[in-house]
C-alpha cells in the first residue's frame, strides 16, 4: 500500500501548451478537484504568473499534464521549492508520469486523502566556466550533454572526477546523467539502467573513437569536470534545451544538486521495473507499436 502523505489542499494544475487537448483536460481536472473542496489554480506551464506563485510556495502540489518533457520542466520549477508533482500522461513514453489519461478521475480521491508516497529523484547541478568566470548554471533532471556542433567531427573532452584526471574522450558527445536520465539519451547510447532512487552520476560517451567505450557510474557525491579541447564547434545542452556554444578551454562541472524532484506515486516501488519492460520491447515514438 502507498504511504500516507499530507493531503494537498492548494493545487496548481498546469498543461503543456504544445500538447493538444492538454489545457482542456487541465480544466476538467481542475473542476473535479474543486468539487472535492480543493483550492485550485489552472494554467499553462509557461504561465509566468502561475509559475511565480509556485516558486513563492503558494501550492502544496502541482499536477502536470503532458509527457516526459513536461515532467522535466515541472521538475525544474518545483524541485527548488520542494513542491511534489503528479504527472498525467498525454505523451508517448510516460516514464516519469504516474497516471494515464483515462485514470486520473479514479486517482484524485486517493490524492486528496493523502494515499500516496513521494519518490525523490536526484537532480544535477551544472555550471559553465570560461577563464575562471561562471557563465551559467542549470538544475537538470535527466542529463547534461557536451557534444559536437553542426560539423560531423568528434570533440575532444577531458574529464576529471573529484579533481583527478579520468580520461580524454574523443566522441560525438559525453553525457553526464542522473539515474532518471539513465533511461533517456544515456540508454540510447548504450548506458546501463539505474534505479531511480540512486544518487550517482552516469558518464556515457556517444560514438567514442578509440576512447573509453563503457559507461562509468560515479560514486555518490562525486563532482565531474568536463573540459572542451577542440578546434571546431562544441555545444552544451542541459536537459534537451537549445544548445549553447562552447569554446576551447570551457569547463562544465556537474554534481548532485541539493534539490530533488518529488514525484507522487500510487504504485509500490516495484513499478519501475514493471513499466520498463513494455517500453523496452516496443518504442511508442515510432508510431508502429501495438
Amino acid at each position: 500500500m502507498p504511504d500516507h502523505s499530507l493531503p494537498p489542499r492548494s493545487i496548481a494544475v498546469m498543461a503543456n501548451p504544445q500538447v493538444g487537448e492538454a489545457y482542456q483536460q487541465a480544466q476538467e481536472v481542475t473542476a473535479a478537484l474543486q468539487s472535492h473542496g480543493a483550492t485550485v489554480s489552472c494554467g499553462m506551464l509557461n504561465d509566468e504568473d502561475l509559475r511565480a506563485q509556485v516558486m513563492d510556495g503558494g501550492f502544496d502540489l502541482l499536477i502536470a499534464l503532458g509527457g516526459d518533457g513536461t515532467m522535466l520542466r515541472a521538475g525544474h520549477l518545483c524541485a527548488p521549492v520542494q513542491v511534489p508533482i503528479l504527472g498525467i500522461n498525454m505523451g508517448r513514453f510516460g516514464f516519469l508520469t504516474e497516471v494515464e489519461l483515462d485514470e486520473w478521475r479514479a486517482a484524485l480521491p486517493r490524492l486528496l486523502q493523502g494515499e500516496y508516497r513521494l519518490e525523490k529523484r536526484m537532480m544535477i547541478s551544472a555550471s559553465q566556466w570560461r577563464n575562471g568566470q561562471r557563465l551559467g548554471d542549470w538544475e537538470v533532471l535527466n542529463e547534461i550533454v557536451v557534444s559536437r556542433g553542426h560539423l560531423v567531427h568528434p570533440v575532444h573532452l577531458e574529464a576529471s572526477v573529484d579533481g583527478r584526471f579520468l580520461s580524454t574522450f574523443v566522441a560525438d558527445a559525453l553525457i553526464a546523467a542522473t539515474p532518471t536520465g539513465s533511461t533517456a539519451y544515456a540508454l540510447a547510447a548504450g548506458g546501463p539502467i539505474l534505479p531511480p532512487e540512486l544518487r550517482n552520476i552516469l558518464l556515457v560517451a556517444v560514438a567514442p573513437h578509440l576512447s573509453i567505450d563503457r559507461a562509468i557510474v560515479l560514486a555518490e557525491g562525486s563532482t565531474v569536470n568536463i573540459t572542451v579541447v577542440t578546434d571546431h564547434q562544441a555545444v552544451l545542452s542541459p536537459d534537451g534545451q537549445p544548445p549553447l556554444d562552447l569554446e576551447t578551454g570551457d569547463q562544465i562541472t556537474a554534481c548532485a544538486s541539493e534539490h530533488s524532484a518529488l514525484f507522487v506515486r500510487f504504485q509500490d516501488p516495484g513499478y519501475f521495473y514493471r513499466n520498463l519492460t513494455p517500453h523496452m520491447s516496443q518504442n511508442p515514438s515510432t508510431g508502429n507499436h501495438r
